[in-house]
């Protein structure tokens, strides 16, 4: 019993970890938002009213649009302010977070608002509450999972973040047996289970989500964060010690990506 607690307190420890490795600041990371467009989460000395920024369902019709400016309107920010919680701007940003049309920056500005803004608990109730009210729509299990780790990394008590990583992973087993092609669950399941000590042989398990959210990715138009799958199944390959197959992974990735520096790295063509 006791190496079974162990075991579980060394697995929240590395998904805390991994959690925080996957928020750290990247190169096309949530731009900051320019003067005049709205709050940030920051207090200044003028507070703008919400009303002044773009609605979700205008954000959210731009999302689909191509774009080259990273400030552009599309990738600003929700606005949720710090001080004065605003219950209708909150169910906003959750829209943004289970909607299909945000783009996976969106849902990262999203996310860093919540946690920046001390929102996460309330965040939890409303896709709590839109679970119980919609059992069958996957995206409200998928956005609570990865709310659940998003918690695990502001709390301290270990025992709370054992059973928040456990019901996270339970919950991306909901959304995928709801929706097998729900990218965001499988992809936050397989990389959480990637801090999970080597003792659990997850390694399998790994490798057969990634494999399939790159078979799912290659028959959609290409995306940014796609390129990531390919970087890690790379990775587990080369832990599995299947070195010519993590290259192969890699080629495959970098030729859909071809600017990816992550990958040009894994094959040492970086610049």
């Amino acid at each position: 019993m006791k190496r079974f607690i162990w075991a579980v307190l060394g697995v929240v420890t590395l998904v805390v970890a991994g959690l925080l490795y996957l928020n750290r600041p990247k190169a096309l990371a949530i731009p900051a938002v320019e003067a005049g467009t709205g709050p940030s989460n920051q207090v200044s000395g003028e507070q703008r009213p919400p009303a002044a920024a773009p609605s979700v369902n205008d954000r959210i019709a731009r999302a689909g649009k191509p774009t080259t400016d990273a400030s552009s309107p599309a990738n600003d920010p929700l606005p949720l302010s710090s001080v004065t919680p605003d219950k209708s701007m909150l169910s906003q940003i959750v829209d943004t977070l289970v909607s299909s049309q945000a783009t996976y920056e969106q849902k990262r500005s999203a996310w860093k608002q919540l946690r920046e803004g001390g929102k996460l608990d309330q965040a939890i109730g409303e896709l709590e509450q839109r679970m119980a009210a919609d059992p069958r729509a996957a995206e409200y299990p998928a956005a609570l999972g990865h709310a659940y780790l998003q918690k695990c990394g502001v709390i301290h008590d270990v025992r709370e973040q054992g059973i928040l990583g456990m019901q996270a992973d339970k919950l991306f087993d909901t959304a995928l047996n709801l929706d097998p092609a729900n990218w965001e669950a499988r992809y936050m399941k397989a990389v959480a289970l990637t801090y999970w000590p080597a003792s659990m042989n997850k390694g399998p398990e790994i490798i057969d989500h990634f494999q399939t959210l790159v078979e799912q990715q290659e028959t959609q138009p290409a995306q940014p964060q796609f390129a990531e799958t390919y970087v890690r199944l790379g990775d587990q390959y080369e832990k599995a010690g299947q070195t010519d197959q993590a290259k192969t992974t890699w080629q495959r990735g970098l030729r859909v990506f071809p600017q990816n520096e992550e990958l040009k790295k894994k094959l040492g063509t970086a610049q």
